[in-house]
């Protein structure tokens, strides 16, 4: 029998000049390509996942700092899996083991259940479909509470873009949003939410495309201007012409964006290799939500209720 290679059973999907391959560890999206080009940073079958790189964010996505929150009166602890920071990261599903329930050959469903747990004691069903067309690849995530009572949850992905060829300090960026979140520099605890117009917020503005630069961004973003339909697009472009752009419906109000700069700079090959990208339902610790002034979007799951929300990723 052969052996599952590291980071799951390997699904891959074809439509058109596109190709993608989802592992079912975290039901990660470790490819995407474009007429043979790179949109996402891919990472290889029987690799250990890097970090949380194309993972499927769930039943939180961000931060819970100090691993502490408050839910229906009640204290909960979450395990800090971001000990250099001290918070819980990226919710509970990144190593879980999604089975298929339907596949083809541009599309496959996947599902696993978030079980309860210290610190998380709800029962959250989790089922995820990455479907590959024309005009890219959309995934969807839908969460069902099969708990007895209300849960909080929030989802989000983590791919990291690729313009081109060229570094990502030279890659022109475009994100519509009005507010940037900014927090401390050894923590990234949340602090206020400011418009991105603000002094000691301008640096964050990128309503207007312009060059990424040396920028260190690791923040989240509100205040998302959308069209018609309710969609709010990033896109990123190499100067040599090509492009990737990432668009989501309104069900994520927030985006984090992260230049991904890592702490062993450019001497690690994964140092500003992409830029992260990631459409939330909620703003970083938002299982704290009643400790700040903003809406922080905590999506409260009632017994049997679901919630839905939806991304794209399509070559420019």
């Amino acid at each position: 029998m052969a052996r599952t290679p590291i980071s799951g059973t390997q699904h891959t999907l074809r439509a058109g000049p596109y190709e993608a391959v989802i592992a079912s560890i975290g039901a990660s999206l470790r490819i995407l390509r474009h007429e043979g080009r790179d949109l996402v940073v891919p990472f290889e079958a029987d690799e250990l996942r890097p970090g949380y790189r194309g993972t499927t964010l769930a039943p939180w996505p961000n931060r819970v700092v100090d691993g502490v929150y408050t839910f229906a009166g009640v204290e909960y602890e979450l395990a800090l899996t971001e000990p250099k920071r001290g918070h819980a990261l990226h919710g509970l599903a990144s190593w879980l083991d999604f089975q298929v329930t339907d596949a083809g050959s541009d599309h496959v469903t996947l599902a696993a259940t978030v079980e309860p747990q210290a610190g998380y004691p709800w029962r959250v069903e989790v089922t995820t479909t990455f479907a590959l067309g024309a005009d890219g690849l959309t995934q969807t995530v839908r969460a069902r509470n099969d708990s007895a009572e209300p849960a909080p949850w929030g989802t989000g992905p983590h791919p990291y873009l690729v313009a081109g060829e060229s570094a990502l300090d030279e890659w022109t960026f475009e994100l519509p949003a009005e507010e940037v979140l900014l927090v401390t520099d050894d923590r990234l605890i949340p602090t206020e939410l400011r418009p991105v117009d603000a002094d000691d917020a301008a640096r964050f503005d990128y309503r207007d495309a312009r060059p990424i630069g040396a920028a260190e961004i690791d923040h989240a973003y509100s205040g998302l201007v959308r069209d018609a339909a309710g969609f709010a697009t990033v896109r990123l472009t190499d100067a040599a012409g090509t492009g990737v752009q990432l668009v989501w419906d309104a069900a994520c109000p927030w985006v984090q964006i992260h230049t991904a700069d890592l702490p062993a700079g450019p001497s690690h090959p994964a140092h500003r290799a992409g830029l992260a990208v990631e459409p939330m339902t909620c703003a970083p610790d938002a299982f704290n939500a009643a400790d700040y002034s903003y809406d922080a979007g905590l999506i409260v799951l009632e017994p049997a209720a679901e919630s839905t929300a939806s991304w794209r990723i399509a070559a420019l």
